[in-house]
């Protein structure tokens, strides 16, 4: 009997951590794919969400791909994304309700698209990205020279 790698054609940094966090969680590549493309469905039909995202992103595909890489990094470990989301959040006119909107469009798509352990572990995640990023979004509205520079 031959076992199957779960991780078969997903380049990782950390193999071994992300073929665990796959068995035990049921998350893949196509998984978190579709959950970052339904979740910014919401978004953009959201009344909260959906004009500050449409006033800034008008070709949705390259910033999708970018979420899905996101998501794969922090999910399963994997490395994809080399982005710095602090700065690109911090000049967007966003408050607390916003982050909170966010999180419960999120938890939401994530509890129908994920299974139970999938839906807490991208959730976890989720919960901890709002609070700093909202940390980080508040200080930098209060004062520029606030944000921390290894958040820039």
């Amino acid at each position: 009997m031959t076992l199957l790698d779960p991780t078969q054609g997903i380049a990782s940094v950390r193999p071994e951590m992300t073929a665990r966090i796959m068995a035990e969680t049921g998350l893949d590549e196509a998984l978190l794919r579709t959950l970052v493309h339904s979740f910014y469905a919401r978004v953009r039909d959201d009344d909260i969400l959906g004009p500050i995202f449409s006033a800034r992103i008008s070709d949705w595909g390259p910033h999708l791909e970018r979420m899905v890489a996101f998501w794969s990094s922090v999910a399963l470990m994997t490395g994809h994304y080399h982005g710095r989301p602090v700065p690109a959040h911090t000049p967007l006119p966003i408050a607390a309700e916003h982050f909170d909107r966010w999180l419960q469009l999120f938890r939401e798509t994530a509890q129908e698209v994920c299974t139970p352990e999938g839906a807490a572990h991208v959730i976890l995640r989720a919960e901890r990205i709002a609070r700093s990023l909202h940390i980080a979004v508040a200080e930098a509205q209060a004062s520029p020279d606030a944000v921390p520079s290894l958040f820039r």
